[in-house]
């Protein structure tokens, strides 16, 4: 197992976190920043209008593309499973 395959397979690795994390916060950080601007419109500072939003968004972006992520992960998995021969010698 060279460094080459080990800093591949972490640079993949990393690459699937980020890119799934990305789509969980970024509508969420959309949502929040449209509740601000609307805060800071009204002069309403009401944490709970911040909050519950973005919790409702987040927790539809789950819904919505979780067999999108488990399936990226699986494939990750399965890839990773698939190349230990190549990975050990």
């Amino acid at each position: 197992m060279t460094p080459e395959v080990v800093l591949d397979i972490f640079r993949e690795a990393l690459w699937l976190i980020v890119s799934l994390v990305t789509l969980i916060v970024a509508p969420s950080l959309v949502v929040g920043l449209i509740v601000s601007i609307f805060q800071a419109a009204t002069q309403i500072n009401e944490q709970t209008l911040s909050f519950l939003p973005r919790l409702l968004v987040t927790l539809l972006v789950i819904i919505i593309a979780g067999p999108y992520m488990l399936t990226k992960i699986m494939d990750y998995t399965n890839m990773l499973i698939t190349n230990i021969p190549m990975v050990i010698g």
